[in-house]
């Protein structure tokens, strides 16, 4: 977490010669975050380093987010070419420390959460989004076979796979409701708590540059269904029956089948961090996955699914194997 060599010159250029630059997070892209600190002021400095990065698609949907009136990052300063933004800092109050701290109001932090992606769901989506379809879908569970198996010594038989997840998709993809930018990323770690800021505006949205156009269940089966923290079930039913109610929609078969796609690519990502990004500390989030995806395939929309997973994969290779 040492700062860009050219930050400091960045930074002098507009405005902020004065500042502090202290490490702030790494993710599991090569986007590094830094807080710039300054007389009676402060801001994030995002190093997104060209060509594995591109701040563009950041900038982008931060402004489309804030022209809907939601809370995303102003953006103060920017030289793409180096790959280097300055923007508006949210602060250190995170949703997810602030639940787990305070459980007892779990149900209200959520439904704000969920009144956000209702929100945001009844404008068009944004312009020029990639396409997050059945074909997405699909190439995306293929993670699992191609890291996840083989990391573990599990032959299976790929073609099979695709074709259960195909067969539990399909009905998702030709469901007819309407398509909505999807943020894709959007959970308790992503989401910050806005001091001054009531209702919707509270929760500062953060790590959404890989935005699509997509389904509208994606997004609350991708908060609802967190790897990083467990949320309470009787909360995530509550939650899916207040987005059904307010939007008039019935996403129940689309928000089981779009949770256990989901998670079984996040397994296949984490196995993937570990062995080829050298960030073995993902491992720890597997059995969180595991227990996940078990009460996904449970629902009947997955019966392909969960007989493949039943053939292919023993328990020892599941959640115990990353214990």
């Amino acid at each position: 977490m040492i700062p860009p060599a050219h930050a400091p010159a960045f930074l002098a250029a507009h405005g902020w010669g004065d500042a502090r630059i202290l490490p702030l997070a790494g993710d599991a892209s090569f986007r590094r975050y830094f807080r710039v600190v300054g007389e009676g002021r402060q801001a994030v400095l995002m190093d997104a380093p060209p060509p594995q990065e591109d701040p563009r698609p950041f900038i982008a949907i931060a402004e489309y987010l804030c022209e809907l009136g939601l809370n995303a990052p102003t953006i103060i300063a920017r030289d793409l070419a180096q790959g280097l933004l300055l923007i508006e800092d949210f602060g250190d109050v995170r949703l997810r420390e602030t639940v787990d701290a305070e459980l007892h109001k779990e149900a209200g932090y959520y439904a704000g959460v969920t009144d956000l992606l209702v929100h945001l769901h009844a404008q068009p989506p944004m312009d020029g989004l990639p396409v997050h379809g059945l074909d997405q879908w699909l190439d995306e569970v293929m993670l699992f076979t191609d890291w996840y198996c083989p990391a573990l010594d599990i032959d299976v038989d790929r073609d099979a796979f695709r074709a259960a997840w195909e067969e539990a998709l399909t009905p998702v993809e030709r469901d007819g409701l309407p398509r909505v930018t999807v943020l894709r990323d959007f959970h308790a770690e992503n989401i910050m708590l806005v001091a001054g800021q009531n209702g919707i505006a509270h929760y500062g949205l953060l790590d959404f540059q890989d935005a699509l156009v997509g389904h509208p269940a994606y997004d609350l089966a991708s908060v609802l269904e967190d790897a990083r923290r467990d949320v309470t079930p009787a909360i995530e039913a509550e939650m899916l029956a207040r987005y059904q109610a307010a939007t008039g929609q019935n996403i129940g078969h689309a928000y089981w089948a779009l949770a256990a796609q989901r998670n079984t690519r996040i397994l296949g990502v984490f196995v993937r961090l570990w062995k080829r990004d050298n960030k073995p500390h993902y491992r720890s989030f597997q059995p969180r996955m595991w227990g996940l995806l078990e009460r996904d395939l449970a629902h009947p929309a997955l019966v392909a699914v969960r007989q493949w997973f039943d053939a292919n994969v023993p328990a020892s290779k599941r959640a115990e194997a990353w214990k």
